[in-house]
């Protein structure tokens, strides 16, 4: 009885730390443009960093990471089962995707999923961390190194922790990530995605 007070509390928790906006809140502490209001209007690491600059790019995706890897963190120390430790792990990136302070939206859950991953399971998370750096420093796609990490999870997730729970949490993460970002992936299939580095076209 209280593993399960403690586990709905840390998924309610968990869902609205998720449900921060640090673009926002980092943007507006620092007297920059709203992101939700400039470039691709997300409020995620890519776009506060394109419209606003390294420093407070930098920030959100520390912030964005941070509450994924804390509360999975948490979980993994706290709670007893594994469906338990992974439906918190999933709690902030739900939050990040649907917002409760954003009106159920959000961003794109990348940075929150990576902390997430690190959070309830370091080796796997460091391997999508690299694949996500080594692809966007190939060809500087910040979306494309997304989809290329998170396509990579499930697999990943089959060779190390193929456990049930674990697979179930690999696949709707990146589903969701890919559904996300559909409007990317047209991008990209026609050549007119952003790179790191450069302004949005057109």
């Amino acid at each position: 009885m209280e593993q399960t007070g403690l586990l709905i509390g840390l998924i309610v928790g968990g869902y609205l730390l998720g449900g921060v906006p640090f673009g926002v809140v980092i943007s507006k502490a620092m007297g920059l443009p709203d992101p939700r209001t400039v470039g691709s209007k997300n409020v995620g690491f890519t776009n506060v960093l394109r419209v606003s600059g390294k420093v407070p790019g930098i920030l959100t995706l520390i912030g964005d990471m941070g509450k994924g890897w804390v509360m999975g963190f948490a979980a993994m120390r706290l709670l007893e089962t594994e469906w338990g430790v992974l439906a918190v792990a999933f709690a902030p990136f739900l939050g990040h995707l649907f917002s409760p302070f954003l009106g159920f939206k959000g961003g794109k859950g990348v940075a929150t999923a990576l902390g997430s991953v690190l959070g309830v399971s370091p080796s796997i998370g460091l391997v999508l961390l690299l694949a996500w750096i080594v692809a966007v420093a190939i060809w500087r796609y910040s979306s494309g190194g997304a989809l290329m990490a998170f396509g990579l999870f499930p697999i990943i997730a089959a060779l190390i922790h193929p456990s049930t729970p674990f697979m179930l949490f690999s696949f709707a993460m990146s589903g969701l990530i890919a559904i996300k970002h559909k409007g990317n992936i047209e991008r990209l299939r026609n050549g007119t995605e952003s790179r790191i580095g450069q302004g949005r076209p057109g």
